[in-house]
């Protein structure tokens, strides 16, 4: 069962589209027209909805915007539903609504089910959705590398298991010896840079500063350098306060202070005021013994020894000398002194490291080779049931001596790993090398599909390769364009068959040029271009009865009215209804 359609798509100023609606049958749809009119926009508009790459080229001259907009039919608690709802969007009378826009500016904005959201989620439902095929896919089917993944994907959790775990242990092992690599290869830059941390710190260490020692010995080699202007001008405020005792006649302010105390107090009961200005009067004498009190201790304790300044002067040195080569003042310097011990004990610790990782390093390497022949035993396996599948849809494809198989090979490497008993190249995927051959008739050599297979030849194996995918790992649409190139004659026709009976399971979009795969389905669209070269509304078609006779006449003879073409049309129409 159908778990959803794509029911139609409304595609405005996309490359050589102006405005057109493109409706679409739940089962086989063919898309015809002259080469450029347009046909391939259809491709490449299904591919913004689902998330592809916004080209700003693609925006139609002289648009501001081109605008893509879908309805999907999806049924309840399928994929695509529950992910749509996830996201917030609501279904339209069981339709999933999908828009996407793209400015001239190459600005892009997505829509599902009428909420804004962020493109990528429209590229995870396309794996929910569709499974789109073109001549780039087809391309693509001849490289190694696509045809591993291609194995990998039929064989499903055979081979994705193990390589999970496989790909975990390939990143590790990669980090392992990297850094193995980096202790061993730069071995004497780390040991220079150890003799130059432990240089440092025996130069701090003999020195044994403390933190804020550099500002206090600046403090005190500024008292000691100018003991004696200090000594001198505390003495002199000491005798102005408390007075000269080599002259008892003279007058200091504490003598002033304290006849003007008295003077107040002898009349202060008279009035208020004069007797809180006689207690300030007392306060400022109390004051004046405490300074100058404290200005004779200062003058008695100044040490104007120069043996202590040399000795201030000295050490100040010392530690000038640190703060020139380690950091800007001694508290800098025991920071750097702090991180270059922590960086010492890392180096002096490399042997050891180095004994850990090789260890590490080698069961790596041996848990690899364990599970590359793990993933190797489970491609083997898929690989023969894979190849016979294509190899029957291939019979049904007019190529029915071909016979399709997988070369699954390891190189030997002495820096791989050991699988089988063979130390072999290894990778990311594996330690194999998967190239699918091709025998096209009996007694002809398997050769690689790149230089063995014609073009008509890799269009039938890309369709077949599909078709065997749709019966192990299927999506609800398939959508092909021009993946029949080089196909014609009775191989046309069986192309045409093969893809009516996927679309009995699927939904099946098929952009051709053959009129043998028109003929076969269920609907036919024309895609026709008006005189200033735009595909309007009406420029995409239903065709139906005699206008789809004359279309494949056209693709057939290239003249619409020729009686021939006509009747080969017709014939070929009856061979479709007849196989369906």
């Amino acid at each position: 069962m159908v778990v959803s359609v794509l029911e139609e798509m409304r595609i405005r100023s996309l490359g050589v589209i102006d405005d057109a609606v493109v409706e679409l049958s739940p089962g086989f749809t063919a898309v015809t027209g002259e080469t450029g009119a347009g046909k391939t926009m259809v491709v490449t508009s299904l591919g913004l909805l689902l998330g592809g790459r916004a080209d700003p080229a693609l925006v139609r001259i002289g648009a501001k915007a081109a605008v893509v907009e879908g309805r999907v039919l999806v049924r309840d608690g399928s994929p695509a539903a529950l992910r749509a709802e996830e996201a917030g969007a609501e279904l339209d009378d069981g339709a999933l609504l999908i828009s996407r826009t793209v400015s001239a500016e190459g600005r892009s904005r997505a829509h599902l089910g009428g909420r804004s959201v962020p493109v990528g989620l429209l590229g995870d439902l396309a794996d929910d959705l569709v499974a789109v095929h073109g001549q780039t896919d087809q391309q693509g089917l001849l490289k190694a590398a696509r045809q591993r993944q291609a194995l990998d994907r039929y064989a499903g959790d055979a081979v994705a298991v193990p390589l999970t775990e496989y790909t975990a242990a390939y990143r590790r092992l990669r980090t392992v010896s990297a850094e193995l690599d980096e202790l061993t290869t730069q071995a004497r830059e780390r040991a220079q840079e150890a003799d130059l941390l432990r240089f440092g710190l025996d130069e701090i260490a003999a020195v044994e500063p403390r933190a804020g020692e550099d500002a206090e010995l600046a403090s005190e080699a500024e008292r000691l350098g100018h003991a004696e202007a200090l000594a001198s001008a505390a003495s002199a405020a000491h005798a102005a306060l408390a007075g000269n005792p080599e002259d008892p006649e003279g007058v200091d302010a504490g003598l002033l202070v304290g006849g003007a105390q008295r003077a107040l107090d002898a009349v202060r009961s008279h009035d208020p005021a004069l007797a809180s200005l006689a207690e300030r009067l007392g306060e400022i004498g109390i004051l004046l013994a405490d300074v100058a009190g404290e200005l004779a201790g200062y003058a008695d304790d100044l040490d104007a020894d120069p043996l202590r300044l040399a000795a201030v002067e000295e050490r100040r040195a010392a530690l000038t000398q640190l703060t020139r080569k380690y950091g800007a003042d001694v508290g800098a310097v025991l920071e750097w002194a702090e991180q270059s011990a922590a960086r010492l004990a890392e180096l002096e610790g490399d042997d050891d490291r180095i004994g850990e990782l090789t260890a590490e390093r080698d069961a790596l390497r041996a848990e690899l080779g364990g599970l590359a022949q793990a993933v190797s035993d489970a491609r083997a396996e898929a690989a023969a049931r894979f190849a016979e599948a294509v190899t029957a849809e291939l019979a049904s494809l007019a190529m029915p001596h071909a016979r399709v198989t997988f070369d699954i090979r390891q190189t030997e490497d002495p820096d791989g790993v050991e699988v089988g008993g063979r130390t072999v190249a290894y990778g990311p995927a594996g330690a194999d090398e998967v190239e699918l051959l091709l025998a096209p008739h009996p007694g002809a050599p398997p050769r690689p599909i790149a230089r063995g297979a014609s073009g008509g030849e890799l269009s039938r194996v890309m369709l077949a390769v599909e078709v065997v995918f749709a019966g192990s790992d299927p999506v609800p649409t398939y959508l092909f364009d021009e993946v029949d190139a080089g196909v014609g004659g009775k191989a046309a026709v069986e192309v045409g068959r093969r893809l009516a009976r996927l679309a009995r399971t699927a939904q099946v979009v098929v952009v051709t040029h053959l009129p043998q795969v028109a003929a076969f389905a269920d609907r036919q669209l024309l895609v026709e271009k008006t005189n200033d070269g735009s595909v309007t509304r009406s420029g995409v078609t239903v065709l139906e009865g005699e206008d789809r006779v004359r279309e494949l006449s056209r693709m057939l003879a290239g003249q619409e009215d020729s009686e021939t073409a006509r009747a080969h049309a017709e014939e070929l129409l009856a061979t479709a209804r007849a196989d369906s």
